[in-house]
């Protein structure tokens, strides 16, 4: 076949720069804790909110989450270590792990100073803060675990993965929020991009849930407290939405070269050929409501893929199902995509899993890729009340077939950033 882009070899774009693509996927989630359970999950509608069980939340406005259920660390880590390592960090090495198999990727047959780690979180181990801080005023400070300082440390996750599978490549951590995984992997992309890698395992990961965490969360009024029945709290464009459900996760790609992927035979799942970042600088918390920064990511991301608002078959959307967020987003689309925004399809990953914060837009990532894979959109969960100011395509209860060639993800909180996912068409 010859080449995509006239005057490359194939593997570079048209701009000259490697392309880049996916080929291992890892997941642990509140909806499954493999790819293909979490897949099945989300086109079946199946959510994974339940009253929290990791904390006693009596007393709470909010008393649901989305927890990962059953997860034995020593699955995946030699038993020695996972005493030294927090949940979020637990979570980012077992999605590693499973994405590294996925890939095909024998790690002691490629260059591993060529292999890098780079992944995005949101606030690293409130969990262990939580629990030291109540040793340290029970029993005071010297009785707190020697393990505390590398446990909670954001950077830990990329740095174990990076110890565990022995990745002596480029390595950094992205701290960002609800963007941060998001970021990350679009960062990652780059660093292929300019030639510092070949292979990045990329991604993000959260395990915030803790009574510190929802404390913090439930005087900002951030959360949802339709606590009653927890599977449909989580309602993104629902016009009864009344706030984030909090979710804990990971997910975790394998991403590299196209020139590299071929030469060892790996299964190519998608292309990720556009990557944008911006700014709201408008609030620390709300959304600005004309939704300029969403407006300009989005359009960042299309330019750097080389493509147009027409070429767009899906969206993956924020959609944290507050009341102002889903309608800024609603806005952005409409700006971005004209009157073509009321026939793209667009579908809420956090409908079911919540908002794992800086490991959502990861686990959105892989929604993507299967999308493309399978020729599946999933729905928007519990939109049974439509808002009359999100008026889109919402895919809304039920999954849709359609052949996905191009799809972007969106992870906005006013550090902005997108991806763009092709499906692959060869070199």
């Amino acid at each position: 076949m010859g080449s995509l882009f006239p005057g490359t070899d194939g593997a570079r774009d048209r701009r000259g720069r490697r392309r880049v693509v996916v080929t291992g996927l890892g997941v642990i989630s509140c909806v499954g804790k493999t790819v293909d359970e979490f897949w099945d999950s989300l086109i079946n509608g199946r959510s994974g909110i339940g009253r929290m069980t990791l904390i006693d939340p009596t007393g709470y406005p909010c008393q649901i989450a989305g927890e990962v259920k059953n997860f034995d660390p020593k699955d995946y880590i030699d038993g020695r270590e996972v005493k030294r390592m927090a949940r979020f960090t637990q979570f980012a090495v077992a999605a590693a792990r499973q994405a590294i198999e996925g890939a095909g990727l024998n790690l002691e047959k490629v260059d591993r100073t060529r292999v890098g780690v780079l992944l995005g979180n949101g606030n690293g181990a409130f969990d262990i803060i939580d629990r030291e801080a109540r040793v340290m005023l029970t029993r005071g400070g010297m009785r707190i675990t020697p393990a505390f300082v590398p446990m909670i440390l954001p950077n830990m996750a990329a740095s174990q993965v990076s110890i565990i599978f022995g990745l002596k490549g480029y390595n950094a951590t992205v701290v960002t929020a609800c963007a941060a995984s998001t970021h990350a992997i679009g960062e990652a992309v780059e660093v292929i991009r300019r030639g510092v890698a070949d292979v990045m395992i990329t991604g993000g990961t959260e395990a915030g849930i803790s009574e510190f965490g929802l404390a913090a969360f439930c005087v900002l009024r951030a959360l949802s407290t339709q606590n009653e029945q927890p599977e449909k709290a989580s309602r993104p464009f629902d016009a009864r939405r009344d706030g984030f459900v909090p979710a804990e996760g990971a997910a975790v790609l394998v991403v590299e070269a196209l020139d590299h992927a071929l030469r060892r035979d790996a299964p190519i799942l998608a292309e990720i050929v556009g990557y944008g970042v911006s700014a709201d600088a408008y609030h620390l918390v709300a959304p600005d409501p004309e939704a300029d920064g969403e407006v300009r990511v989005m359009q960042a991301a299309l330019e750097d893929a080389g493509l147009t608002p027409d070429d767009v078959d899906y969206i993956n959307a924020h959609a944290t199902s507050t009341p102002l967020g889903d309608l800024a987003e609603t806005v952005a689309i409409k700006k971005v995509f004209g009157e073509r925004a009321y026939s793209i399809p667009v579908s809420a990953t956090k409908s079911m899993i919540g908002h794992a914060l800086g490991g959502a837009g990861a686990l959105e990532a892989v929604a993507c890729v299967r999308t493309i894979t399978d020729g599946v959109i999933h729905p928007t969960i519990n939109l049974e009340y439509p808002d009359p100011e999100c008026d889109l395509d919402y895919v809304p209860n039920v999954a849709r077939r359609a052949d996905v060639r191009v799809a972007i993800s969106n992870s906005f909180g006013g550090q902005n950033a997108c991806l763009v996912f092709k499906k692959f068409d060869g070199v």
